[in-house]
């Protein structure tokens, strides 16, 4: 017998004894057996309970976490996205976008994967502080991206927080999926995106607000395009791939 088979053997000894039966020979118990205390009967019915989780889970105690994936949000999921009108820090950002993934399916999110991503794109700059701590800022891409600094005050008397505005958020919720991939700052890549960001932030200056909404649903169409043809990609070099691993493996022999 397994041990899978064995908890649900168990489980099946507790739910009758919870419900005042004798697991043996499935006759009542008395009202007087200790089995129908009440106290007694909760604590059961709790145990079964727990023992449901695990068999649900495959025999394993608590949650596996080899089966959870990398943080990913689906473009619907993306799109519920709430924006704050007032600068907001990006632990906040990183909280209201774990609140719209399925966490036992995927990891959370952490906000230093979002300000490195920053840092890596020339948004955000790392600096030493007096105190030996490292600590972010705005560079003159990230200000112009809508990313700003604040003080504030806390126990420990004023603070410097780094905030972001809505288009910043947008910048970064409209980045989540793509930024699974790394570049470094300085590469090709990197100087691309910042002339893309500059002269798209100089055309939407210009946009008059109906000009605006067609211009975001132009972006959200050519994304699903950019989306098809990475499929198509795929298919194709996995055909590919299927075919030369085919040929490699099935070669005829000489003799």
């Amino acid at each position: 017998m397994t041990e899978l088979a064995k908890m649900q053997r168990a489980k099946m000894y507790i739910d009758k004894l919870a419900n005042g039966i004798n697991p043996i020979d499935d006759t009542p118990t008395a009202d007087s057996d200790i089995i129908n205390n009440v106290r007694l009967s909760r604590c059961l019915f709790y145990v079964s309970d727990v023992l449901r989780q695990v068999i649900d889970n495959h025999g394993v105690v608590g949650k596996s976490k080899s089966s959870k994936k990398a943080f990913s949000l689906s473009a619907e999921s993306i799109s519920k996205f709430s924006f704050s009108t007032t600068p907001i820090p990006v632990s906040e950002i990183t909280k209201r976008l774990n609140a719209l993934a399925d966490l036992d399916a995927y990891y959370k999110l952490k906000y230093t994967a979002i300000t490195s991503w920053l840092i890596e794109i020339g948004a955000l700059e790392s600096k030493g502080a007096t105190d030996g701590r490292s600590i972010t800022r705005p560079t003159k891409q990230g200000k112009e991206l809508g990313i700003s600094t604040e003080k504030r005050t806390g126990m420990n008397g004023e603070y410097v927080v780094v905030v972001y505005n809505k288009e910043a958020q947008q910048f970064i919720v409209d980045n989540i999926v793509p930024h699974e991939h790394s570049f470094k700052r300085g590469s090709a890549y990197s100087e691309v995106l910042s002339y893309v960001i500059r002269h798209q932030d100089s055309l939407i200056l210009t946009l008059t607000v109906q000009q605006k909404e067609i211009f975001e649903k132009l972006k959200d169409c050519e994304a699903e395009l950019h989306g098809m043809n990475e499929r198509e990609a795929f298919i194709s070099g996995f055909k590919l791939a299927a075919r030369i691993m085919t040929e490699v493996l099935y070669e005829p022999s000489e003799n």
